[in-house]
């Protein structure tokens, strides 16, 4: 084997145990805060409940899966979501998705208030392709922000700032008392305030499309 060859292999491998050891701290450092809470396990639904209208006459474990690499994949039908077991109010949520076929619709559901239902009351960050951030009122949930009766929307800041489909996107979204802000990419997209939900559970939709999610984490803030 030639010095060139030698050289190029090492140069390769360098560049794999790089990226490694990236990969690696930015997976430490999303759980690195003492306090933090990992959500979704990567392993299964501890902590979640699946939930499809009985109408439907589908099995909830149908329509979300857990996937090698701690992904939860979920195929967008029928509507429906996947809420935390347990309330949240003052928090810092982080999380990673992209469409593993294509664009679609999907959302966060934010201070969800009981009785499940399709769609119950609450706040949400959008997640639809080229939408994310965007905010919905829901089931008569409200904050200042939100001024036109007839459109439930108030949408993002700027242009929309997501990676090309397929690649993984991030999301933040700190709810703090009666605001909330959502930040897509490093980019802070949209702000809510006077909220008049402060606390209840977390959500991700089944909305018609594939999506994946993964590395799904809260912080709590400080009082």
């Amino acid at each position: 084997m030639g010095r060139t060859h030698i050289a190029a292999t090492a140069g390769a491998l360098l560049i794999v145990i790089t990226a490694w050891s990236q990969a690696s701290k930015e997976h430490s450092e999303t759980v690195a805060n003492p306090g933090a809470i990992q959500l979704f396990n990567g392993q299964n639904f501890d902590g979640w409940k699946l939930f499809i209208p009985e109408d439907e006459g589908v099995d909830p474990a149908t329509v979300w899966e857990v996937r090698d690499g701690g992904i939860l994949y979920c195929t967008g039908t029928p509507a429906g979501y996947i809420r935390t077991t347990e309330e949240y109010e003052s928090y810092r949520l982080t999380f990673e998705w992209r469409w593993p076929e294509g664009g679609g619709n999907n959302g966060l559901l934010i201070h969800i208030q009981e009785p499940d239902t399709v769609w119950p009351k609450s706040i949400e960050g959008q997640l639809q392709a080229e939408n994310a951030a965007d905010l919905w009122v829901i089931g008569g949930a409200e904050f200042k922000e939100h001024t036109d009766p007839e459109n439930r929307r108030v949408p993002k800041m700027h242009k929309h700032n997501e990676k090309p489909l397929g690649e993984w996107n991030h999301y933040e979204a700190v709810c703090d008392s009666d605001t909330i802000r959502l930040t897509i990419n490093g980019l802070l997209q949209n702000v809510a305030t006077e909220c008049t939900v402060t606390k209840g559970y977390i959500g991700l939709q089944s909305e018609g499309t594939p999506i994946e999610f993964r590395n799904i984490v809260l912080e709590p803030l400080e009082k």
